[in-house]
């Protein structure tokens, strides 16, 4: 696989790599040059901080204007956007995509046009649907998430956001991994009771359902990233040991309410064991009151936030009458102006 260096270096022009010789190969091409050229042709250099000029004739940004804002050199851009039989790595894709200001789904598609695995672990999920966010609301005070088998944190509902640490929304979306918030976050070990078992068995978790993905690019970033952040994780990694997937009784120390003891079960939600729905029941009585007294808590932090967020917006628009009775007529203005506050 061609690497960003190859594809960058100054003064060269690098050998195009065959990517596929097959009719399929050919479509996916020119399927990939025309969405790189359509998503080139929608921004305009404006939108990218980049001066337009007098003799502007292309509409939206010019080839080497996507060179450059992705680090790419511009013949190797011009060869995708002329549908070469060539290869392009992961990271020169991630790279375009943010050039280009795709959106998930872009993104997606952009990534299998090019016949490749977008290895952002945050990737959008196609798996988390509208009805399944809403169950995931009707559980609480129940914590529950939705989990893929690589242990990344696709949703969750509020409960399950302020169980292992105070709030998980803080957490970048790329950093909201199980397995590495378990070694590498202090604040969500602290949460764990029984953290050497645990750590030991999630590492032996992560292997066994690796088995099935091995090569594939998001999980040799993730294992790279574990390796490097936790000296615990590779000595744990290193044993070669494997577990299969079951529920357990857990406990968790969480900040706001002590104690808590639930049971940890999996709904599948796809007959591969990829993505799941993880739920935490409580296992007793007293689990269950301080299952609900952190659901009020969340409750109460999420009112606090949209009420900060109508009243920055307030000020804001109070300092200009005319612009607030402006804004203040267009469709869903305050739900964005709440939204932009935040």
């Amino acid at each position: 696989m061609t690497t960003m260096a190859q594809e960058t270096r100054p003064g060269t022009v690098p050998e195009p790599t065959p990517a596929s010789g097959t009719r399929t190969g050919e479509i996916r091409r020119h399927e990939l040059a025309t969405f790189l050229r359509s998503r080139r042709e929608r921004i305009t250099p404006e939108q990218v901080d980049l001066p337009r000029g007098r003799r502007r004739r292309t509409p939206g940004l010019r080839r080497e204007e996507v060179a450059q804002l992705s680090a790419v050199g511009v013949t190797w851009y011009t060869w995708l956007e002329q549908a070469r039989d060539i290869q392009v790595s992961e990271q020169v894709l991630d790279a375009l995509a943010r050039a280009l200001l795709l959106d998930p789904s872009e993104r997606a598609h952009l990534f299998q046009l090019a016949g490749a695995v977008d290895p952002t672990p945050a990737a959008q999920c196609p798996v988390i649907t509208p009805a399944l966010r809403r169950i995931l609301t009707q559980l609480e005070p129940v914590p529950a998430c939705i989990q893929n088998s690589r242990y990344d944190i696709l949703a969750y509902n509020r409960t399950y956001g302020r169980l292992m640490m105070r709030d998980l929304d803080a957490v970048p979306p790329a950093d909201r991994n199980c397995v590495l918030l378990a070694y590498t976050n202090a604040e969500w070990r602290e949460s764990i009771v029984l953290r050497d078992e645990t750590t030991r068995l999630m590492a032996a978790k992560l292997r066994a359902s690796m088995a099935g993905h091995l090569g594939e690019p998001a999980w040799k970033t993730l294992l790279k990233r574990l390796r490097a952040e936790s000296a615990e994780f590779r000595e744990n990694w290193d044993r070669y040991e494997v577990a299969a997937a079951l529920g357990k009784t857990k406990q968790f120390l969480n900040p706001y309410v002590g104690l808590v003891t639930v049971d940890h079960t999996d709904l599948w939600l796809a007959p591969d064991l990829g993505a799941r729905m993880v739920t935490y029941p409580p296992k007793d009585e007293e689990s269950r009151e301080r299952l609900e007294k952190l659901h009020a808590i969340a409750l109460r932090a999420e009112a606090e936030a949209g009420a900060e967020a109508a009243e920055a917006v307030a000020d804001r628009l109070g300092a200009c009458p005319c612009e607030e009775a402006e804004v203040a007529d267009r469709p869903g203005a305050g739900l964005r102006a709440a939204a932009q506050a935040r």
